[in-house]
């Protein structure tokens, strides 16, 4: 009897710890991870802190930063790098982990989910709908959590900094000068952000909780957005819950 007993509370345990192990499977948690400060890029320390090439076997990265000395922007997508450059006053991209980064912010996202975005003109639109999109979909906000967003927009302001060998004097105004920069308008593209309310002046400037570098669906143009208008309809995606 004692054999039955112990038999029925075995198997009742063995199902219930399956069960649990079931639901914790169910939660994937993105892991957001960084090197490097914006805060010590503006003290005037542009050094390397990460080696791309020790990331160069995750698969499904997303990334985006600085290279070493501000020399270029990085953004990588589903692990291929489209990293830009100024080069003779012109615009390089090339697809390399043979870099050094002074910033870089990255995670590793098998899966997405898509949310169609309305009505979004400005920058600021974007990010409070990200964040209840986000809050809504059971995304930890509380977290940074990176995004993706595909798709037609109206205008996009970028740049891509080459900043001058010797220049201490660090500021917002000069990074977005200090290279190549232009407008874009009408443009299919694909940007990758990274959100957080608890990073400002490590990967996000201290007046938005938004990080965000682009490419063209052509591959022609890649660099930080600096602003961005979209069009009526765009596609949002976030981690799958």
């Amino acid at each position: 009897m004692k054999k039955v007993i112990y038999t029925i509370v075995f198997a009742v345990m063995g199902i219930v710890v399956i069960s649990c192990q079931s639901k914790a499977e169910k939660v994937k948690i993105t892991e957001v991870k960084h090197s490097g400060a914006l805060r010590t890029i503006m003290s005037g320390n542009i050094e390397s802190v990460i080696n791309l090439d020790s990331l160069s076997n995750k698969k499904h990265l997303y990334a985006l930063g600085a290279v070493e000395n501000l020399k270029g922007e990085i953004q990588i997508f589903d692990s291929e790098p489209s990293n830009s450059f100024v080069s003779d006053s012109s615009l390089q991209i090339n697809d390399s982990y043979n870099l050094k980064a002074s910033l870089l912010v990255y995670a590793e996202v098998e899966e997405w989910d898509s949310f169609q975005i309305e009505n979004s003109k400005t920058k600021n639109d974007l990010e409070e709908q990200i964040f209840e999109i986000a809050k809504n979909s059971g995304i930890n906000t509380d977290k940074p959590f990176p995004f993706l967003i595909e798709g037609n927009v109206a205008s996009l302001d970028w740049h891509v900094i080459n900043w001058k060998d010797g220049d201490k004097i660090h500021n917002h105004k000069k990074h977005k000068e200090a290279g190549l920069n232009g407008t874009l308008k009408n443009k299919d593209v694909e940007i990758i952000g990274f959100y957080s309310t608890k990073h400002k002046a490590v990967f996000t400037h201290h007046t938005t909780n938004m990080h965000m570098h682009f490419k063209t669906a052509d591959n022609a143009v890649a660099g930080h957005v600096d602003d961005v208008s979209l069009n009526n309809r765009i596609t949002l995606k976030l981690p799958k819950q």
